[in-house]
């Protein structure tokens, strides 16, 4: 087992430790002097690592998705951390554990299905029970869906992730349809089990997060509407009105056109169904951000997916003590058919 992850490093720290690769480049200076610079993970976290002496010569001895030993020193640049490797080789076999490499869910994967099934199963329009039921019960889908992950870094990027992200709008869908009357509580949930399924073939996840070659030339909601269309037209006499407002729900998630979004949501549904996913991808990347090593002075350190560096508030509220633990994300399971009125808030 690693003795030292991502999570633990600090800067001005000397570390001998091992990593997943990437991203590998061999770039060059201003000056014209060859550099390498990699992204290495393990399953706390990602971190850029530069090695500025020898670079091509030991660009040659690894490739992407290896697993790197390295002596390093850990380096503070532009508030974020940094490893300037000093040495590196590629790890041998009886020295990798890639438990220690991929980043996983904490929640109980099982759970997480059997709770996804029982929103499925709670829909009572029959034609949406039944398509929302057969894709993620499908063999070939299911063990796939308790692995993968809901992106390569923006949020939920873990294993596991995927279903974590969809049990959680799951729930927020139940709560806002329970208070807003006029919603279709059906479409919604419909929308919040389909709405990513493509991931599993946009995205590969067995040595590391990447993309397959299919998911960077289609994306996953191209993806995903060829796979709900099957199951929809392999279903005699599917009502073609509903058809269609399936497939709109799933085109529109991204909600802007400069989202990636084929269309904009153009019923309740579709714009609830939008913004309830948005939430949850910044809940999640707000949480993974003040978890993540680095940042200064109270701050996290700076998170592409949401644009900013957040305040630790626990910290800020409680000047002079010790960094107080991150709340976590607890997903117990909740019965799907349980009161959403606003008395059971």
């Amino acid at each position: 087992m690693k003795s030292v992850y991502v999570s633990g490093l600090s800067a001005d720290q000397s570390i001998t430790s091992s990593f997943l690769v990437q991203t590998k480049e061999l770039r060059s200076t201003q000056e014209g002097k060859a550099y390498l610079r990699l992204e290495l993970s393990d399953r706390t976290g990602v971190i850029e690592a530069r090695m500025w002496e020898g670079a091509e010569r030991v660009a040659a001895e690894f490739a992407r998705d290896d697993v790197i030993k390295v002596q390093a020193r850990v380096v503070s640049y532009r508030n974020r951390l940094q490893l300037s490797l000093e040495k590196l080789r590629r790890a041998k076999p009886e020295e990798i554990d890639l438990a220690d490499y991929l980043p996983h869910t904490s929640a109980d994967v099982e759970k997480l299905y059997e709770e996804l099934k029982s929103f499925a199963g709670s829909i009572q329009d029959p034609w949406l029970r039944k398509l929302s039921a057969g894709v993620i019960e499908d063999p070939g889908i299911a063990q796939r869906l308790k692995r993968a992950p809901a992106a390569k870094m923006m949020h939920h990027a873990y294993l596991g992730g995927l279903l974590e992200h969809m049990v959680s709008l799951c729930r927020l869908c139940r709560l806002v349809a329970g208070h807003y009357a006029e919603l279709d509580a059906d479409l919604l949930l419909a929308g919040a089990i389909l709405h990513d399924i493509g991931k599993l073939e946009e995205l590969c996840f067995e040595r590391s997060i990447g993309y397959t070659t299919e998911g960077q030339l289609l994306g996953h909601i191209v993806m995903e509407l060829q796979t709900v269309n099957r199951r929809m037209d392999a279903m005699a006499a599917f009502p073609p009105a509903l058809k269609t407002v399936v497939q709109h729900l799933l085109i529109s998630h991204h909600g802007q056109y400069e989202f990636g979004s084929p269309k904009l949501p153009m019923i309740r549904e579709a714009l609830v169904l939008h913004y309830l996913d948005d939430l949850d991808s910044k809940m999640a990347a707000a949480r993974e951000s003040l978890a993540a090593p680095g940042g200064e002075d109270g701050w996290s350190a700076f998170s592409s997916a949401l644009g900013r560096r957040l305040l630790k508030l626990d910290e800020y509220l409680t000047p002079g003590t010790a960094e107080s633990p991150q709340r976590e994300l607890h997903l117990e399971p909740q019965d799907p058919r349980g009161d959403c009125s606003e008395d059971a808030k």
